[in-house]
């Protein structure tokens, strides 16, 4: 089948296994999807299918599943119309469809390649979302499992996310925080970036990035600029800002404090940082709503869009909504779903988990639940919404 135009599916995931079984004209839902893994298991040992075990393991966690003993559990109380719809093993005496047991998920996870899983999940989320143009800008952060260690170092993921829809479109293991540099253009290499805004943290303002984002992927980037780069800074921190004025003002009240925020932005030539087209200057005023003290904390900021393809307001979203891969998914892992608690270590599991917890995110977040914790509950009190949520419908 292939790929939409507008769509960032990647070349090698366009042919699905199982498309043959797609009614012309229907989209694939996440099973066309998961068939495109490869088995890691030997072919004397596959009792349950892949594509049963990881659907399972996804739909448990949209219920709420922290663990494998949690997703075994869930797993064991499905309905034979959700088996079924999963492609579940059928018993060939019984004629009934089993559920995998928690060894065999256990086992399965632990030797999973978690870059093709969340390959195949960025894939589906991407072909789900291509007629919504309003996704304009993706996030790029790191993130340390801090409960899971592997040879007695803890496991870091660097992770693409969509600023609107909260679906993260690749992930992949690299060496540490210093790993994300290095990991950067792996990482986005095969999604298709065309016309999209890529954001960053200061420890990816290099120049190599902007190259390539601007000459390889023909996207634009907006980096923020800090002391790891201290020239650059400097000239950020020089420019006449006393002569710019004011071009957005947003002010926000809650989490007991009121924080308000102003931006100026400069358009600049020949700046010695390739593609550079605007500097940016964020001032954040905050006061805890008990006193009358203010904390001012100036930021500087880099991009490629000129100002003729982004406002002051546009620019002032960008920089808010790359925390949302902060607040909106690292955040969410943490607190929601417990993840820095978690104690898997075998294998692979640990980054399935991080992408299965992804997946939930993203699917739960298209939705607009007013809470996600809400809406795991609501997931999980029949055992059909899950499925539901990744597109697999029963019957």
């Amino acid at each position: 089948m292939p790929a939409d135009p507008a769509s960032s599916i990647p070349p090698g995931l366009t042919q699905l296994a199982h498309a043959d079984q797609l009614r012309p004209g229907e989209p694939p839902d996440l099973l066309a999807y998961l068939a495109a893994i490869d088995d890691p298991r030997t072919r004397a040992g596959r009792r349950h299918p892949l594509v049963a075990i990881l659907a399972i393991a996804a739909a448990a966690v949209l219920a709420g599943a922290k663990s494998m003993t949690a997703i075994a559990e869930w797993a064991a109380d499905m309905p034979q119309t959700v088996l079924a719809a999963v492609g579940a093993r059928r018993d060939p005496l019984t004629g009934y469809r089993t559920a995998p047991g928690e060894a065999t998920i256990r086992r399965t996870l632990a030797r999973l390649d978690p870059e093709a899983l969340a390959t195949a999940i960025g894939a589906w989320f991407a072909y789900r979302d291509r007629r919504d143009r309003r996704r304009r800008a993706i996030a790029v952060d790191g993130k340390t499992l801090r409960g899971a260690r592997r040879d007695g170092r803890q496991v870091h993921l660097l992770a693409v996310m969509d600023h609107t829809t909260r679906t993260v479109l690749a992930q992949r293991q690299v060496d540490g925080a210093p790993g994300e540099v290095p990991g950067f253009q792996p990482l986005l290499a095969e999604l298709d970036l065309a016309g999209v805004v890529v954001t960053a943290d200061a420890l990816q303002t290099r120049g190599e990035a902007a190259e390539f984002l601007v000459t390889v992927k023909q996207a634009d980037y907006l980096f923020t600029v800090k002391a790891n780069q201290p020239t650059l800074l400097a000239r950020c921190a020089h420019l006449p800002w006393h002569n710019v004025p004011v071009l957005d003002h947003t002010r926000d009240r809650g989490h007991g404090r009121v924080e308000l925020r102003t931006l100026k932005a400069v358009t600049v030539a020949g700046f010695t940082f390739p593609h550079a087209a605007q500097v940016i200057q964020v001032t954040r005023k905050t006061r805890d709503l008990r006193t009358r003290r203010w904390r001012t904390v100036t930021v500087y900021a880099i991009t490629s869009l000129a100002f003729a393809q982004a406002s002051p307001a546009r620019l002032a979203d960008l920089i808010r909504g790359h925390w949302t891969i902060e607040n909106g998914l690292h955040y969410v892992r943490d607190v929601t779903f417990a993840e820095d608690a978690s104690q898997v270590r075998a294998g692979t599991a640990r980054q399935v988990m991080a992408c299965l917890r992804n997946l939930a995110i993203g699917a739960l977040s298209c939705a607009r639940p007013v809470n996600l914790t809400t809406a795991l509950r609501h997931h999980a009190r029949d055992p059909i919404r899950p499925l539901a949520a990744l597109g697999i419908t029963c019957g």
